[in-house]
């Protein structure tokens, strides 16, 4: 009779990668002192070998359970499961599992997730906070790596986000380039940080080329296409409608071109529209959304990288990561300088 195959060991690993058995222990919990050069020789032969390891005796040795938790806001949110999906990939190299919570904006349902991970005994947990608070966290001490905009309140937590200040610097740029006036800004709750990070990032802009701020047309809603309509229709519904709108995510900027479409407006013709997040849904709207793309999955993937580090005992890590323009046909076109007349 034909035996059957023996189970990869952690031995068998360590052979074939040319590394000690600790090394590759090392690389398959995530601890932070080994090279990035090992690390990706471990995840190369256990992709090789489809080497499993036995989370259970592994979590008895080491304290841990080999799970972490990702606690979004809005899991239909294209942009929040861009970076569930970077984070979940990075985690499936060292055999982590994710638990995915989605908050729905609710502060109550918030709290039932994060103390349901602590009863769980997750090694650790990337957060979102719809409130800016994490007392329920803060409270077991799990260790935690933020994403978005509350870093700054916490800065003894790791935490990783985009710039904001540089990516709505992008956007308003490009507005101007194509001769029209300060947009009107589409803007979810300003009670959290979000919401103030991003107006103040307009000020900030706004001073650093002599342009008045004083009276911004500001139009609050919910983060979603149906809280983008509203507050487009009553934009629109004023004494003076703008020329052009800069929405705060690209789920209210497509729900400003629908609120343009029941008015048979025209976009950019009529009403001109800007995004800021990068969901690929933007690319199939007529006419396509110009956005400025935040890097959603290297934020899922930055971000369960350094809770590894976090959960090895290195915290108060902060890491900001740039913003790109995707200039696709929501906006005129960008207005040529003129030459300067000779002398």
């Amino acid at each position: 009779m034909k035996k059957s195959r023996q189970p990869i060991t952690i031995l068998d690993v360590a052979r074939i990668s040319g590394l000690s058995k600790s090394t590759v222990s090392r690389a398959l919990s995530g601890a932070p002192n080994i090279s990035e050069d090992a690390r990706k020789k471990v995840v190369e032969v256990v992709a090789a070998t489809g080497y499993r390891r036995n989370a259970m005796a592994s979590g008895l040795r080491s304290g841990r359970t080999g799970i972490v938790a990702l606690v979004i806001p809005d899991i239909a949110n294209p942009f929040w499961a861009d970076v569930a999906r970077g984070a979940q990939d990075a985690a499936a190299e060292m055999g982590i599992s994710v638990l995915i919570f989605s908050s729905d904006w609710n502060p109550d349902r918030e709290k039932q997730h994060l103390q349901a991970l602590v009863q769980a005994r997750v090694d650790g947990a990337i957060v979102n906070p719809v409130q800016d608070g994490l007392d329920e966290i803060s409270h077991f001490d799990l260790p935690t790596v933020l994403i978005g905009s509350s870093a700054g309140r916490f800065p003894h937590l790791t935490s990783v986000s985009s710039d904001v200040e540089q990516g709505v610097a992008l956007a308003l740029d490009r507005i101007m380039a194509s001769g029209l006036e300060m947009p009107a800004f589409l803007i979810g709750d300003q009670e959290r940080s979000a919401g103030e990070r991003f107006v103040a990032s307009i000020h900030k802009w706004a001073n650093g080329r002599r342009i008045d701020s004083s009276n911004l047309r500001i139009a609050n809603g919910h983060y979603s296409v149906d809280g983008g309509c509203k507050a487009t229709g009553m934009l629109l519904d004023s004494d003076t409608p703008p020329t052009s709108i800069f929405a705060a995510n690209d789920l209210m900027a497509l729900g400003a071109m629908q609120a343009l479409r029941e008015r048979n407006l025209e976009c950019p013709t009529d009403v001109a529209v800007m995004g800021f997040d990068g969901i690929a849904a933007g690319e199939v709207t007529t006419p396509p959304l110009t956005t400025v793309a935040k890097p959603s999955r290297q934020i899922g993937d930055e971000s369960f990288r350094l809770l590894m580090k976090s959960i090895g005992g290195e915290r108060g890590v902060h890491l900001t990561l740039p913003c790109h323009l995707r200039e696709r046909g929501s906006l005129p076109d960008i207005i040529p300088l003129r030459p300067a007349l000779a002398g």
